[in-house]
């Protein structure tokens, strides 16, 4: 009985900590944000006529940001079915996160997604955009804002380079996409598609390497 109440306990932790962290990297890009005089990060354009208008779009970015993550989803799928990088990542990543339980995967998922939008899509890109108008501003945005999300997906060893990368991609992607829609949703829902179906497959199954099969 005590061990079940310990690893409940446990497992509440790393919600806890999760959760606890990133809800203060969302409440820096907020504060970011209204420092600058752009209060709702949620919203490229924070004008009262747009905001008005929006509530119609929130609901089909959502839709738009999910259906572009489930599609990022198969894509991994094809690349761990053709690449024994891809499938030594995910193995490596299995040993990382540990059994996680559902609510965990949850957590972390919405978590990270809503923190790390924030934080470099609604506060990063957003001040470089203010800070250089055009369309200088709106490229050093992107790659400004896409580099150093990157280099928060940076793993403890070499077999995690292409984790890197592909936030590079995703960085610019999701960037592209918030210029695209107007709003932070669409980003938010594509990070945490993928985070959630990805991690909870990760914690899921182990993938055999071509290696291994040869």
């Amino acid at each position: 009985m005590e061990l079940v109440s310990q690893r409940s306990e446990s497992r509440f932790a790393i919600a806890a900590r999760v959760g606890s962290f990133y809800g203060a990297v969302t409440l820096a890009a907020v504060t970011w944000g209204a420092l600058r005089g752009h209060a709702n990060i949620l919203l490229i354009d924070n004008s009262g006529s747009a905001a008005g208008l929006r509530m119609g779009q929130l609901l089909s970015s959502v839709a738009l940001g999910g259906s572009m993550g489930l599609l990022l989803v198969l894509l991994t799928r094809y690349l761990q079915e053709r690449f024994s990088w891809a499938q030594t990542l995910h193995n490596e990543f299995r040993q990382v996160l540990g059994p996680l339980c559902r609510r965990d995967i949850l957590v972390v998922a919405a978590a990270s997604a809503i923190g790390e939008e924030c934080l470099f899509r609604g506060a990063l890109m957003l001040h470089l955009f203010q800070a250089i108008p055009g369309p200088m501003g709106l490229f050093l945005g992107l790659l400004g804002s896409a580099g150093l999300f990157s280099l928060l997906h940076i793993g403890p060893s070499s077999r995690f380079v292409p984790w890197t990368v592909s936030a590079l991609l995703m960085g610019v992607v999701l960037g592209g996409l918030f210029v695209l829609t107007g709003d932070l949703l669409a980003p938010i829902a594509v990070h945490f598609t993928v985070n959630l179906l990805n991690m909870s497959d990760i914690v899921r199954r182990a993938l055999p390497t071509k290696a291994a099969l040869a």
